[in-house]
């Protein structure tokens, strides 16, 4: 860094979230000043403030005569705003010393905040700034930016719900009824998280008599509020195409894929801006406008739970082998092996030590491994066709009654 005089360097550090400086609400954030001198400096206040705010800014245009005017529509909306002071200003001077001096601080992050978001007309952004105040000199100043995700777990009933959806459409050209097309989809969730597929069940059914092509794509919706006005900006994220269909014809899909790619989570708390997705499956008619059906999305951050769901996705996020779920129980089961016969003495009691790490690697987690290590390391009893535990022909049943 370039030498300023008696100031070498002015920064700040911050010590990194859980998620590699990755912040949520309710957290601690931790940081240092750190300021390298070259020589002794003498120091009227050090402060470092955190703050977070969400910025919504748009400029509208009309003609007003032979004028253009202009409207701003303007919004703001804090969420964090704290202050720690390093060296109060007491209405002394105080000397520091030539060398490196570290200054920590702590800031408690609130309880609700909204991710952090970078688009055309608005912005949510956190930061933490340092300023040294010096006898008769500016202000000098640091910043250091972060990151802020709120959770969004997609393991809730309202996220875990399926969607469904059917349009309908005449087509037309020039006032003339050439047939209705008709679509019908469904997806098995609302919730899903970035890289997972989200499958498609679609059913097109073309009555008309031009050949259309069907396709899906996932929207994104950018909303921003200000004065009462509101602002959008749509984009495709993501999107597939499937095959025409002949006048007549139908097509149906059968889980078509369509991955997610890496987007930023759904915003629907703020107050002036809003990031909402959507799955839009439309079908091209030629001659008349599209057929669109539009099916809710939220993108969200935790994943969903290995054994929550049963769709497609459980088996896409985890190795466990789910085969043995589809098995069914013979009519007629065989009586099972004695189990020295299978397993032998030293097997049998390296079964019942306490499994090694690097054995099981990844494969096992959680509570799910607890039961399997129940089922796995312990021997079932032994089987004979002889009763144990036989009644004696000398013991009189007792009677009931007395």
């Amino acid at each position: 860094m370039q030498h300023l005089g008696k100031i070498r360097s002015f920064a700040l550090e911050l010590a990194g979230g859980p998620a590699q400086g990755v912040y949520r609400g309710g957290e601690l954030l931790a940081g240092q000043v750190v300021l390298e001198l070259a020589t002794g400096l003498k120091v009227r206040a050090l402060e470092v403030c955190a703050r977070g705010l969400a910025t919504a800014h748009w400029l509208e245009s009309r003609s007003v005569g032979m004028n253009t005017v202009y409207s701003d529509y303007s919004a703001y909306e804090p969420y964090l705003r704290s202050r720690y002071q390093l060296i109060r200003d007491n209405g002394e001077v105080t000397v520091l010393q030539a060398g490196k001096h570290e200054f920590p601080f702590t800031f408690q992050l609130p309880e609700t905040l909204a991710t952090s978001f970078e688009g055309r007309h608005g912005n949510v952004r956190y930061w933490v700034k340092a300023k040294l105040h010096r006898p008769w000199s500016v202000v000098k100043k640091a910043k250091k930016e972060f990151t802020v995700i709120e959770p969004i777990d997609i393991n809730t009933p309202a996220l875990l719900a399926p969607q469904a959806g059917v349009k309908e459409k005449l087509a037309r050209a020039w006032y003339c009824n050439r047939g209705q097309v008709s679509v019908s989809a469904k997806i098995d969730r609302k919730g899903y998280t970035p890289g997972e597929v989200i499958p498609i069940f679609a059913e097109i059914d073309n009555c008309s008599t031009r050949t259309v092509v069907p396709k899906a794509a996932i929207i994104q919706t950018q909303t921003f509020i200000a004065r009462g006005a509101k602002k959008q900006k749509k984009s495709v994220v993501a999107s597939i195409a499937g095959d025409s269909i002949a006048a007549g014809k139908r097509e149906v899909w059968h889980g078509r894929a369509l991955k997610i790619p890496p987007v930023g989570p759904s915003i629907l708390q703020c107050r002036i801006i809003r990031v909402e997705y959507a799955l839009k499956v439309c079908v091209d008619i030629p001659g008349t406008s599209k057929l669109l059906l539009e099916l809710p999305l939220v993108i969200g951050t935790i994943p969903l739970h290995p054994f929550g769901s049963r769709t497609s996705s459980v088996s896409s996020q985890y190795s466990v082998n789910l085969d043995w779920l589809r098995m069914v129980i013979p009519e007629e089961p065989e009586a099972p092996p004695e189990y020295s016969s299978v397993v032998s003495s030293e097997e049998s009691a390296q079964n019942l030590s306490p499994p090694c790490q690097d054995e099981l690697g990844n494969c096992l987690e959680g509570p799910f491994f607890a039961y399997i290590q129940e089922f796995r390391y312990r021997p079932p009893p032994l089987y004979s066709e002889v009763d144990p535990n036989p009644t004696s022909d000398s013991i009189r049943p007792r009677c009931m009654t007395c």
